[in-house]
């Protein structure tokens, strides 16, 4: 039997708009909008935003949504969520959101841009989780201050916030005239969720709550005067990589990849989705792209070799460097120092300096931010 593509958003909100509250008469839409939507593991995961006073009234509506969506997409199993929100002030600035899970910071908010004093802001990005992009994104930050550039590093893996533990930080930001005050490590500034919630605690945030962190971390932090941002994105294509596209008005993206035709796949997503969002695909890095035994220096592809290299050239971007897979990279992870800083001159050290140096290269002849 063949098999169906998923369906795309689009798809999915065609049909959502033609089905009709039983109540009114008109189409669902009318009081409400899809504030997510994901396709995965044979699931259409809707979350769909209304008014405070019509939750009660529209959760009649979920089984007439979901059975709409059963008929359109046979094999797939639609699981719809309401989600309501109170009214944003009249007074919110351009950008920001209604939802504010960090509490009361931000009370000093202008309505401005984001991040308005940072000339260049770059995605590290990955299609799918477990590919090494938290430690990717970590090193080169690091690596970026060693070239001689003033750094910002932003955590922005609200439901896995790494950031704390790799760069050895403890305790909780200052906050300074209502507005957060980024921690210093190893020559950058960095922020994180992970600094302002215990690390046993289960995020467990639907789609707006996850906004409105990301747009908090953005607007609410003092982040000041940097050369460069760098986010750590959260793993796949969904509506947090698309809000920090739009929010964050992102100078270019790096994908991080490992070697295999199954990591590559979901590489070739999340090029997709930036060049759909117009931001500029800067380079692919291949990581964990060999082992190499600490004992008879013995070069083993455990995942194959240089997918990640090819891929670049047949999607027409640069290729920016290989990661190998070594115990010292992890082990330094643990110890809160980045690798690129305890032994820059090891295997791995120099990977992630020759890493930052071609990032570096790229960032400087980046046109300014809007």
């Amino acid at each position: 039997m063949a098999e169906h593509p998923d369906p795309t958003r689009e798809g999915i909100e065609q049909i959502v708009g033609n089905t009709i509250n039983p109540a009114t008469g008109e189409s669902v839409l009318r009081q409400g909008q899809i504030e997510s939507c994901l396709v995965e593991n044979g699931r259409i995961r809707l979350t769909f935003a209304v008014p405070a006073g019509q939750a009660a009234e529209m959760e009649k509506c979920v089984p007439v949504i979901e059975t709409a969506l059963s008929r359109a997409f046979p094999g797939l199993q639609p699981s719809v969520m309401l989600t309501a929100h109170r009214a944003q002030p009249a007074a919110s600035p351009p950008g920001s959101s209604g939802h504010r899970p960090l509490g009361g910071v931000g009370r000093k908010e202008t309505s401005g841009p984001l991040l308005p004093h940072v000339k260049a802001v770059i995605a590290v990005a990955s299609g799918k989780g477990g590919v090494g992009k938290s430690t990717t994104a970590v090193n080169l930050a690091a690596g970026l201050a060693q070239e001689g550039l003033s750094v910002g590093l932003m955590d922005a893996d609200i439901h896995g916030p790494s950031l704390p533990r790799m760069l050895g930080t403890k305790g909780k930001p200052e906050v300074r005239d209502g507005r957060l005050i980024p921690v210093e490590a190893w020559g950058l500034r960095a922020m994180s969720l992970g600094m302002l919630v215990d690390e046993t605690q289960a995020m467990i945030w639907r789609g707006p709550m996850v906004m409105g962190a990301i747009t908090q971390l953005l607007g609410d932090v003092e982040w000041g005067t940097l050369d460069v941002m760098v986010i750590d994105m959260p793993p796949g294509t969904g509506d947090a990589q698309l809000t920090l596209a739009q929010k964050a008005v992102l100078n270019g993206a790096i994908i991080v990849s490992t070697p295999q035709d199954i990591a590559l796949l979901d590489a070739r997503r999340g090029v997709a989705m930036f060049q759909k969002t117009n931001v500029p695909v800067l380079g692919l890095v291949e990581n964990m792209s060999y082992f190499c035994c600490p004992n008879c220096n013995h070069r083993t592809d455990l995942f194959g070799h240089g997918g990640a290299r090819d891929e670049a050239a047949r999607l027409g971007v640069p290729f920016l460097g290989e990661i190998p897979l070594l115990a010292d990279i992890r082990l330094s992870a643990d110890d809160g120092t980045p690798i690129v800083v305890s032994a820059p001159d090891s295997e791995a050290g120099r990977a992630y300096r020759s890493l930052a140096a071609n990032v570096a290269s790229v960032i400087r002849k980046l046109p300014a931010r809007a």
